[in-house]
C-alpha cells in the first residue's frame, strides 16, 4: 500500500516520461509518429502473404483474422523487450534524485499501450471495412480486455527490467524468448489447427486467452466468453503481482549495480 500511494504521489513524473518517450520515439525520423502504423501494416502485409498466399493457411478474411491479435501482440512483445532495457536507459535519473523505481517500467509500458490505442483506429477501419457486425456488448468488453493485456504486459516488463540491471544479457536472450513465445501463441494460426491433446499447453500461455478475446470481438463479432475473460484477468493479476515482488527485492540496489 505504501508503493502504491507513491506511486499515485509521482503520477505526474509518469505522465511526463510517458510524454517524453511518445515525443522523443521516433524523434529524427522522416515519417515521424507515422511510424506508429506502418510498423504493424508492415507485418501484416508480410505475414497475409506468407500464411495466405504461399502457406495457405485457409483461414477466411486472414488480413482482419491477423491484424486484431497482431498488434496487441506488439504492444505486449514491446514492453517486454523494450522495458527490460528502461531502468538502465534511465541510470542516471536513479543515480541523481529519489523517486519510487517502479515509475520507469509504468511510464514506459504506458507509452507503448498508448501506441497500441492509436493502432486501433486502423483496426476499426479495417473491421468496418471488412464488414464485421460488431456487437455493442462485445465493444463493451474491449477496455477490460485492454486492461487485463496492460497488468499482465506490466507485470512481466517490472521483473524483466529488474533482472536486467544485474545481468545484462536477458536484454538479448528476451528477443529470442518473444520470437518463440509469438510462435506458440495462436496470432498466426486458429487454435483449432491445434492438435486436441497439446491444446491445453497453449492454454497455459497467458496471451492466449487475451488474443482470443480481440479475435471473439473484433473478428468474430460476438461476445467473449466469460471464462477466457476470467482466465485472462487471473494471469493478468498473478503476473503484476509477482512482477512487484520481483522489483520490490532487486530495487534496493540499483544505484550501485548501474
Amino acid at each position: 500500500m505504501k508503493t502504491l500511494k507513491e506511486l499515485y504521489d509521482y503520477r505526474q513524473m509518469i505522465f511526463s516520461l510517458v510524454k517524453k518517450d511518445l515525443r522523443g520515439r521516433y524523434k529524427g525520423s522522416a515519417l515521424g509518429f507515422l511510424w506508429t502504423f506502418i510498423n504493424p501494416l508492415l507485418q501484416l502485409i508480410i505475414y497475409t502473404i506468407v500464411f495466405s498466399t504461399i502457406l495457405r493457411a485457409g483461414i477466411d478474411k486472414f488480413y482482419l483474422f491477423l491484424f486484431v491479435a497482431l498488434v496487441p501482440w506488439i504492444f505486449f512483445q514491446t514492453s517486454i523487450s523494450g522495458g527490460s532495457s528502461s531502468i538502465i536507459a534511465q541510470k542516471d535519473l536513479i543515480k541523481k534524485i529519489y523517486f519510487p523505481r517502479e515509475v520507469i517500467p509504468i511510464a514506459y509500458v504506458t507509452s507503448c499501450f498508448v501506441n497500441m490505442l492509436l493502432c486501433f483506429i486502423i483496426i476499426f477501419i479495417v473491421v468496418a471495412f471488412s464488414g464485421v457486425d460488431l456487437k455493442i456488448a462485445g465493444i463493451m468488453c474491449l477496455p477490460i480486455i485492454m486492461f487485463v493485456e496492460y497488468i499482465m504486459a506490466l507485470g512481466f516488463a517490472m521483473i524483466v527490467s529488474a533482472i536486467t540491471v544485474y545481468f545484462r544479457d536477458l536484454e538479448h536472450i528476451l528477443g529470442i524468448v518473444t520470437m518463440a513465445w509469438m510462435y506458440l501463441t495462436p496470432i498466426m494460426y486458429s487454435i483449432d489447427m491445434i492438435p486436441e491433446n497439446l491444446r491445453y499447453l497453449f492454454n497455459l500461455n497467458p496471451m492466449t486467452p487475451i488474443i482470443t478475446a480481440y479475435r471473439d470481438v473484433l473478428y468474430s463479432g460476438q461476445v467473449p466468453h466469460i471464462s477466457t475473460l476470467l482466465n485472462g484477468f487471473l494471469l493478468g493479476i498473478i503476473s503484476l503481482v509477482v512482477g512487484f515482488i520481483v522489483f520490490g527485492k532487486f530495487k534496493r540496489h540499483f544505484a550501485e549495480e548501474l
